[in-house]
């Protein structure tokens, strides 16, 4: 007796509206197994869609609504729904973190398309999926690991990496602008012990851009080698 399985009920968040097109029509011509049933732009959309829930969200890890990425990923879950994150970051801190907080796959949207059938049969089965190239980042990530920061060291590292004054961290965290620098110094303290420089408001920004804190495409132009004395008491 053949056993006819139903197909994979699959929707797409994605706000950009040709990639989500193209993705589209790339998808229901690619498996038999795997039914496109929505193709949405926002994070409302979805759970609105006479669909929802679905069996396998694609969603882009980059959607431009502030919402965070574990809350998505918590509700999709309680609805019983698997998630795959496409992104255009392949940081292995952000890989991680994505991980952890409930996705059985992440996607680096310059892979190829076939990995993407791989990682929705994957997800249906309840299995993770990264891809080789990912599999080997996050290899040699293991080999230079960043330091364990705190919540708050994140947020300071984020926040005077991304181009704040030490008094503008202080005020956008509701901390003292003395507690700012110790915890800048605290950071620098933490990569030093594990052979990491970030010596210089240059040299931070990079990391944390490295590290998943920053967007790759967080520069600002003015950004001069300041550093860290400039705004932190010398260590």
């Amino acid at each position: 007796m053949t056993i006819t399985r139903e197909p994979i009920r699959l929707a797409i968040v994605d706000d950009h509206r040709m990639l989500l097109g193209a993705l589209t029509e790339w998808i229901r011509g690619a498996a038999d197994d795997i039914s496109m049933v929505a193709a949405v732009t926002t994070w409302p959309d979805l759970l609105t869609h006479p669909e929802f829930p679905v069996d396998v969200v694609l969603l882009d890890l980059d959607l431009k609504d502030n919402l965070p990425v574990s809350v998505k990923l918590r509700a999709l879950k309680s609805a019983g729904v698997k998630t795959v994150l496409m992104s255009t970051y392949s940081e292995p801190v952000v890989v991680r973190e994505a991980i952890a907080a409930g996705a059985l796959g992440y996607l680096v949207k310059s892979e190829e398309a076939d990995m993407i059938v791989e990682a929705i049969r994957a997800a249906s089965s309840g299995d993770s999926f990264i891809s080789t190239e990912l599999d080997l980042a996050l290899a040699a990530d293991d080999l230079e690991s960043s330091p364990r920061l705190s919540a708050q060291e994140r947020r300071v590292m984020a926040l005077y990496g991304g181009g704040e004054p030490v008094k503008q961290v202080a005020k956008a965290l509701d901390i003292s602008e003395e507690t700012a620098k110790s915890y800048l110094k605290r950071i620098r303290e933490k990569y030093r012990l594990v052979g990491i420089d970030v010596g210089t408001k240059v040299a931070l920004r990079k990391r944390a851009i490295q590290d998943g804190l920053l967007p790759r495409d967080e520069y600002l132009g003015n950004q001069t080698a300041d550093t860290f004395e400039d705004d932190v008491l010398p260590s």
